[in-house]
Formats: C-alpha cells, sequence, structure tokens
C-alpha cells in the first residue's frame, strides 16, 4: 500500500464507525481473486451496499466506489463499514477469500488489471482492531470486559470525604467505590503524595484493605495537571511517582481528570501523550488498575482513548438535568462534536447527542464514558431518570452512581436494581445501540427543548434491544418498524432478522417494588442475599450477568408483552420526557444466526 493511500485510509477510518466482520484473521489482510469472464463488468445482484446471507455462507455484493475510492457494504450480522478498493498488490491471496468464508461472485471493484481484484478491509476480529492506525487497539490489561460499575462521591459529596464515608458506603455496595478529589494534603520532601490524616487518619492503605475485604474494589482520583479541579496536588509530570502511591495503596481503579493542565492540549496527540504518561507509570507497577481518562472528550478522545484507557470521557460534566440547555454546557450536539471547552452543566440530553456519532467506539476493554449516574440526586422526575439510567445502560458507558448512598430514596434504588437493564449494560457482546431516528416534529418542553429518538442494538445470543426515548413535552405514540430497527443490518428491509418472528419483553415491567427496596436500604448488608431470595431478585453476587445471561434467566428478561411477527412494528405509548425499552427474542432462534459473537481472549 502505498504511503498515500495509508494516510488517506487514516483520515477515512477517523471519520467512520469502528469495523466488525466474521473473518478469521485480523489486522490488514489481502482479499484476492480472480473473476470468471462472465462475472467481468457485471452488476451485482443484490443492492449494492448489502451483503445478503444465504444458508450455506456468506456472499459479498460487490462494494460500490464512491467519489473518495471507498467502498460502503453491509454483512449480514454486521454494521455499515469502509473498504479501501486499492490496484491489485499481490496475486497469490484467493486462499484469504475461502477462509473469510467469502464467496468471489462480485463484479470488478475498481481494477487495473482485467479479471483480477484486491481489497485491503480493515476488520475487528475477536473485539481487537488492526494496526495500522495508532490509538485503535483496545488496551489488553485483562480489565473492563464490560463497562465497570460502583459509585463515585463527587456528583453529592464533591469535597465532604472521609474516611467514615468511604467505608459506611462500601458497606451498601456490590462493586467498586471510587474516592474523587479532596484526598491528599500536598506533596512531601521526596516528591511523593501525601493523605490528609485528618480525613484518613488510618491511611490510605487501611482504607483500601477495609475495602477489599468486604469484596470490593477500590477507586481513587487524581488530574493530568499541575492541580486537581478542587486545587490540590495534581500528576502532572509526577506521574511515575503517583503511580507507586496509587499501586502501593492497592488502588484497582484510578480516574484521572484533566483540569489545570498548563495548556498541554488543543490537539490529539499533545492530549493522548500528557495521558498516556500516566498509562505507562500505572503498567510499570505491575499492578492492574483500570484506567478511566476523564477529559471531558477534548482532543477526540473517542479516536483514541481505547489505545491507553479503560473509558474515555465524551463530554463535559453532567448535571442533574434532562433536557435544560446551560452555556457552562458547549459541545451539545454533532454539529459541534470537537469543540474546545467542553464545559460542565451538561444535561442528560446533551450528553446523548453529544455522544451519538461513535457510539460504536466501545467495545470490551475500553468505554465511551458519558459520565457519572445522577439518578437519586433529585433534579429529575422518576421517569427522567428512568430515561438516564436507561440510555447509559444501553450505550454501554459504565454505571458510577454519583449518589450519596447513605440517604438513598426507595424509588431511586429501584431503578439502579434493575437487573434487566444492567444485563443489558453488562452484556458480553459488548456492543453499544446506536440511533436508528431522530425527529425535532414534536411538542417542545418548558426550555424549548423537544424530539424524539429511537435506539437499536444487538445483545448476546440473538436478541435485540430497543429504546423509545420520548424527549419532547408531551407524550408520544411512537412505533418503529423491524425495518428501522434492523436497519444496520441490510438497508430497506433486507435484513435477515426482519423475516423473523420477535418476542418482545418490557424491561421495566419487573421493576422491584418500594417495600422491598425500602427493606433493603434498612437492612445491613449481611441480610441482603436473604431478601433477594424473598423477593425471587437477581443477585449478581451469587450469579454474574454473564452467567445468567447464559443460562437464560427469565429475571434478566423482562416481562413479555407480546411478539411482532415479519415484516411487522413496535409500538409503544411513552410519557413525557420517560422512555420505554424492550428486549426482542426471536421465536425460531434465527436472531443466533446473524449474531457477531465478540470473542474474549485476553
Amino acid at each position: 500500500m502505498t504511503k498515500h493511500n495509508a494516510e488517506f485510509l487514516q483520515r477515512a477510518l477517523q471519520r467512520t464507525p469502528r469495523p466488525m466482520a466474521l473473518l478469521q484473521f485480523r489486522g490488514w489482510r489481502p482479499l484476492a481473486g480472480k473473476l470468471s469472464e462472465e462475472d467481468q463488468g457485471r452488476k451485482c445482484k443484490c443492492k449494492p451496499d448489502v451483503v445478503q446471507h444465504p444458508p450455506s455462507g456468506g456472499h459479498l455484493c460487490c462494494p460500490y466506489a464512491t467519489a473518495l475510492n471507498v467502498t460502503q457494504y453491509l454483512t449480514a450480522g454486521m454494521r455499515a463499514n469502509r473498504m479501501l478498493v486499492s490496484p491489485p498488490l499481490v496475486s497469490q491471496a484467493k486462499s484469504h477469500m475461502d477462509h473469510a468464508g467469502l464467496f468471489s461472485r462480485c463484479s470488478r471493484v475498481g481494477s487495473r488489471a482485467p479479471g483480477e481484484f484486491i481489497v485491503m478491509a480493515f476488520v475487528q476480529v475477536i473485539a481487537v482492531v488492526g494496526a495500522l492506525l495508532p490509538g485503535v487497539l483496545a488496551v489488553n490489561n485483562g480489565l473492563a470486559r464490560t463497562p465497570q460499575m460502583g459509585w463515585n462521591n463527587w456528583n453529592s459529596l464533591g469535597c465532604d470525604v472521609s474516611e467514615s464515608l468511604l467505608l459506611d458506603t462500601a458497606q451498601m455496595l456490590v462493586d467498586s467505590v471510587v474516592l474523587d478529589d479532596c484526598w491528599s494534603d500536598g506533596r512531601g520532601s521526596d516528591g511523593y503524595l501525601k493523605v490528609d490524616m485528618k480525613r484518613f487518619p488510618s491511611g490510605m492503605e487501611s482504607v483500601s484493605q477495609n475495602i477489599h475485604d468486604l469484596g470490593l474494589l477500590y477507586g481513587m482520583y487524581s488530574s493530568a495537571g499541575e492541580m486537581t479541579c478542587a486545587r490540590y496536588a495534581g500528576s502532572l509530570d509526577w506521574e511515575e511517582q503517583d503511580a507507586k502511591s496509587f499501586a502501593s495503596w492497592g488502588v484497582d481503579y484510578l480516574k484521572y481528570d484533566n483540569c489545570y493542565h498548563m495548556g498541554r492540549f488543543g490537539t490529539p496527540l499533545v492530549t493522548f501523550n500528557r495521558y498516556k504518561a500516566m498509562w505507562d507509570a500505572l503498567n510499570s507497577t505491575g499492578r492492574p488498575i483500570l484506567y478511566s481518562l476523564c477529559n471531558w472528550g477534548e482532543d477526540y478522545s473517542h479516536t483514541w482513548g481505547m489505545s491507553i484507557s479503560n473509558s474515555w470521557r465524551v463530554s463535559g460534566d453532567i448535571y442533574d438535568s434532562f433536557t435544560r440547555p446551560d452555556d457552562l454546557c458547549a459541545c451539545t450536539d454533532a454539529a459541534s462534536p470537537h469543540c474546545i471547552a467542553p464545559g460542565s452543566h451538561c444535561s442528560v440530553i446533551a450528553i446523548l447527542n453529544r455522544v451519538a456519532p461513535y457510539v460504536d467506539r466501545g467495545q470490551p476493554g475500553g468505554w465511551n464514558d458519558l459520565d457519572m449516574l445522577e439518578v437519586g440526586n433529585g433534579g429529575m422526575t422518576d421517569d427522567e431518570y428512568v430515561a438516564h439510567f436507561s440510555l447509559w445502560a444501553a450505550l454501554k458507558s459504565p454505571l458510577l452512581m454519583g449518589n450519596d448512598i447513605r440517604t438513598l430514596s426507595a424509588s431511586a434504588l429501584t431503578i439502579l436494581n434493575n437487573p434487566a437493564v444492567i444485563a443489558v449494560n453488562q452484556d458480553p457482546e459488548g456492543r453499544s445501540v446506536s440511533r436508528v431516528r431522530r425527529s425535532f416534529d414534536v411538542v417542545k418542553d418548558k426550555y424549548g427543548v423537544g424530539e424524539l429518538q429511537i435506539w437499536s442494538g444487538p445483545l448476546y445470543g440473538g436478541d435485540q434491544v430497543v429504546l423509545f426515548l420520548n424527549a419532547a413535552g408531551e407524550d408520544l405514540e411512537i412505533s418503529s418498524s423491524l425495518e428501522e430497527i434492523f436497519v444496520h443490518d441490510g438497508a430497506e428491509g433486507s435484513a435477515p432478522q426482519c423475516q423473523e418472528q420477535w418476542d418482545v419483553y418490557d424491561l421495566w415491567a419487573n421493576r422491584m417494588d418500594n417495600a422491598v427496596a425500602q427493606k433493603l436500604l434498612d437492612a445491613p448488608k449481611d441480610k441482603y442475599e436473604s431478601i433477594f431470595k424473598e423477593a425471587n431478585w437477581y443477585n449478581s453476587t451469587e450469579t454474574s450477568y454473564k452467567e445468567g445471561l447464559k443460562m437464560g434467566d427469565k429475571r434478566l428478561m423482562g416481562k413479555k408483552i407480546g411478539s411482532i411477527k415479519p415484516g411487522g412494528s413496535l409500538t409503544a405509548k411513552v410519557k413525557k420526557h420517560s422512555l420505554a425499552m424492550f428486549r426482542l427474542k426471536s421465536t425460531s432462534g434465527g436472531g443466533k444466526r446473524y449474531s457477531l459473537h465478540a470473542k474474549d481472549e485476553l
């Protein structure tokens, strides 16, 4: 491949979704072959952007070249991807075509030699992307194979942190406790960070050990700047010393912020290098530490974050509001996806619209981070919190509660512990939903905001999750056809899933009763298991979500409410500022035939 083509491909792929394919090799490989004379110049029988899926295997419908010499195509069970059609570079690679399970029934695709073609295909296999583009490979530290879950104190408590807060909160959790800002007392004469012993009299190593003794992971915070956001000592240019401290304290998780970066931003490379310094330092300690970037989506972090971190923020800080616009949130939509000052006070809808163009960047090991959950902090209605939690789960964002668990309400708990929704977030496929419809032809709310959105995405075993979002100022009846729901698997109804019958499960119909939730809130941790059993509630400490999905546990499926016939539609009434969330299961098991399973071999 020429240098010109390689540079072009880098630019093209940065603008397009990361590909996935059912190929059994990695990275860049030539797919070469010869066309019979009768195929010379013949147009593809299928639509130019669709690959059909015959019973005997795959079939590559000839890609069509665009003005930029990039082809667009779809295969059964995969999304639209990009391929570069190049002149023949080699002629001895026909075996790759057979190995990939793709047939050479294709017209010529821009070849210079009659009867020959070669396609350099960028493919993703077993959740790993080829290494041509720096910053595209997902990290391989064995962590965050599903989005991380837990609790962080910042949204509700800010700098009001202490040893007792962490240990009291840890008694009520089952995953991670992440201590945010305001824990340090500067640096010692040796250059190492000092712990504020007034707040943490037992020392950080003791706090960490106590949390580990509860079976939880322990996280801490710093900033890739001279100071943290609350003006405590930052880690910029002190990465090696601070990483050693975190490791010696038994830290499992580092949230790394973006304040006081001393002007080291403005281009992807500058910001990448600033965050890579801590990544390298953490790795050098020998302790596995989940690395969470909090750089507010600056400098295209969604294009390189996966190469040095387990999650990366995509927007300014969240605010406890559903649609309210705020001048402090400068990046509000896809129209300004790379603005320099992402700001803060971003509503749920602002963050959702910000991440929509690149939801597929997340994969096992690295995730788009939509920021902490506001559920339970009091700024939104119950319906809005349900929508907020559902969207974060379906987009495969980390689920870190940002409330004060000690004062959590029963209704908030019934949102946060919905196993059918959490199972979508922890689904082993690791694939986000994507937006298939966005409409502004609705009544606006009191802030002048109003839109309708439909999101859809694949789940383990060939299931599909569908979300109807009503961000308008009135109740709506929303309907979506199978053609629309599966549009990423084939345009104009060509997706094979459109010919299946699907059972529909409402993921919020079995929401926990408030009385049971209050009983949990009032009980000590050692009583949780008995309360779960009494209520027949899913207990993830007993059976992981991955295992529960494999076993088909009905508590992870929601409540069956109906079926969709082949070629049919899904319809639901959705209240204003609310959401409906469904799992679709093929009645014939046919969905499994078209499902991509990301093999987790790390």
